[in-house]
């Protein structure tokens, strides 16, 4: 047998069952704010019931343990099914009537993109919004485990450069501990979240907008309930509290929970987290003199605009607290950039990551080197240990094949009739798992614009690039299909 059949469906009924549990999570803010509940609690009946059939149908035909084949399929299936019936709260509710439309904005939220079709969000019912914060949260609760425990193991991914740097610890040792990992990392995860919701309470917002923001924001998704973004609260309080939540959650959380016991050296001595805090801090001074020194706004705001703008795309997050396609061209091109450089491994962001740019970099020119000696071995170098030649040849093919897919996506797109600006910017946003992008959907717009089809194309890229390509891919290589 080509598969695990029994398995693949087992834990696909247990993830519904949770998707379902979720739902109902919901039904307080709806009775709270005394809205109709049975479009909650029917989408959650249905999503356990099914789920519950299929896992309980299931559990006792496990014959064989977990392979490479199995978890491609079970991580891009998860998505899909996760999303499909996510998607009914929208519907039953006739907030967003549409399918392609639901299903667009709740795979939005599983993969923490935060591009959105909903032009009034303020008028839609308090519990439909809190389910959409809600899948962003657990989209990015899930990345952390993928990240971590998962994909390590399948060979692909980021953070097998961090499996490289910790000695004594390989894919096979990985697993005994994927529990104790992922306990750890959803502690750290949950408790953001908390800290952060009472701090934005303490700055004037209500417990329910604190908590969705809180949400959204450590799941680096961006999806706010105010149709302005975070733009709607004028208060610095507010804006640097969230600057500081979406640069922790597009830090790895390895390298967080280091901070928390107190091993700054740790944190310090990975050279990916210096890189991350170098590039902020550069760009946003740099953009904050900019911004000053055309006297649109004091040196404060332009700094607290500049920060936060940069924070939002870097991270992946796309929060708005100003429209950075008004300043300046050249700086609506550096924001473009940015939405290919992506936070840090073993984090809630999305994009390519920081130190696949910095392997990418040191590689290009170790190169250059190497041409003029070839007879020497000069190994790449990463948190001073030398980086083996895999995964050298894993992040260039990588780099490789996301500008590929993005050349690809930003032709379909343009094919469905969108101006050549918007096509760039919607690929690049959803690629990067970002929100924002540039024309037609950028800070201050929305994806309703796009056609049916695009937003198919579109919903496609986003879980492409949650799921860093191979996952996705994989499935669409001959190979795959045949036995073992």
């Amino acid at each position: 047998m080509r598969f695990n059949f029994w398995l693949i469906t087992n834990i696909l009924g247990l993830l519904l069952v949770i998707n379902g549990i979720f739902m109902l999570l919901c039904l307080p803010f709806s009775i709270y704010y005394r809205e109709d509940i049975w479009h909650l609690a029917t989408s959650g009946a249905v999503s356990i019931v099914v789920g519950a059939i299929t896992w309980l149908g299931t559990r006792n035909e496990q014959k064989k343990e977990l392979k490479k084949k199995d978890g491609y399929l079970i991580v891009t299936l998860g998505w899909l099914c996760m999303s499909c019936f996510g998607a009914l709260p929208y519907i039953l509710s006739g907030t967003i009537p549409d399918f392609t439309n639901a299903f667009f904005e709740t795979i939005s939220g599983y993969t923490t993109t935060g591009a959105s079709v909903m032009t009034d969000i303020e008028s839609a019912p308090k519990g439909i919004l809190f389910w959409r914060s809600l899948t962003q949260w657990i989209g990015g609760m899930g990345i952390i485990v993928l990240a971590v425990a998962i994909l390590p193991i399948l060979g692909i991914g980021g953070m097998q450069l961090f499996v490289a740097e910790a000695p004594g610890i390989s894919p096979d040792k990985m697993k005994p501990r994927i529990k104790e990992v992922a306990k750890r990392l959803w502690f750290i995860y949950l408790g953001l979240t908390l800290i952060e919701t009472v701090l934005l309470m303490f700055g004037g917002m209500t417990f329910y907008d604190a908590l969705n923001h809180s949400l959204t924001t450590m799941a680096t998704g961006g999806f706010s309930t105010k149709n302005a973004s975070v733009a709607y609260y004028d208060s610095a309080y507010i804006h640097y509290v969230i600057i500081i939540f979406m640069f922790l959650a597009g830090t790895n959380f390895t390298i967080t929970y280091f901070g928390l016991k107190g091993k700054f050296r740790k944190v310090w001595a990975n050279e990916e987290f210096r890189n991350y805090l170098l590039v902020v801090l550069l760009l946003s001074i740099c953009i904050s003199f900019f911004v000053f020194s055309s006297k649109w706004e004091g040196f404060e705001k332009s700094f607290r605009d500049s920060l936060f703008q940069v924070v939002s795309i870097i991270t992946t997050t796309g929060y708005v607290t100003a429209d950075y396609t008004k300043w300046a061209p050249f700086l609506t091109i550096v924001f473009f950039l940015l939405m290919f450089v992506g936070a840090s491994t073993g984090s809630t962001a999305g994009g390519i990551k920081v130190v696949r740019h910095t392997l990418l970099f040191k590689n290009s020119f170790l190169e250059m080197r190497r041409q003029l000696h070839p007879s020497a071995v000069i190994p790449v170098r990463l948190n001073g240990a030398a980086v083996s030649r895999s995964i050298t040849y894993n992040v260039l093919a990588f780099v490789m094949i996301y500008m590929l897919v993005y050349a690809i996506g930003v032709f379909l797109l343009s094919f469905t009739g969108v101006e050549f600006d918007t096509a760039l910017g919607a690929v690049a946003t959803s690629l990067g798992n970002i929100g924002p992008g540039l024309g037609e959907v950028g800070p201050v717009d929305n994806f309703n614009s796009i056609t049916p089809f695009g937003k198919w194309i579109l919903s496609f890229l986003m879980l492409l690039g949650r799921l860093e390509l191979f996952t996705v891919l994989m499935l669409f290589n001959m190979n795959f299909w045949q036995k073992y």
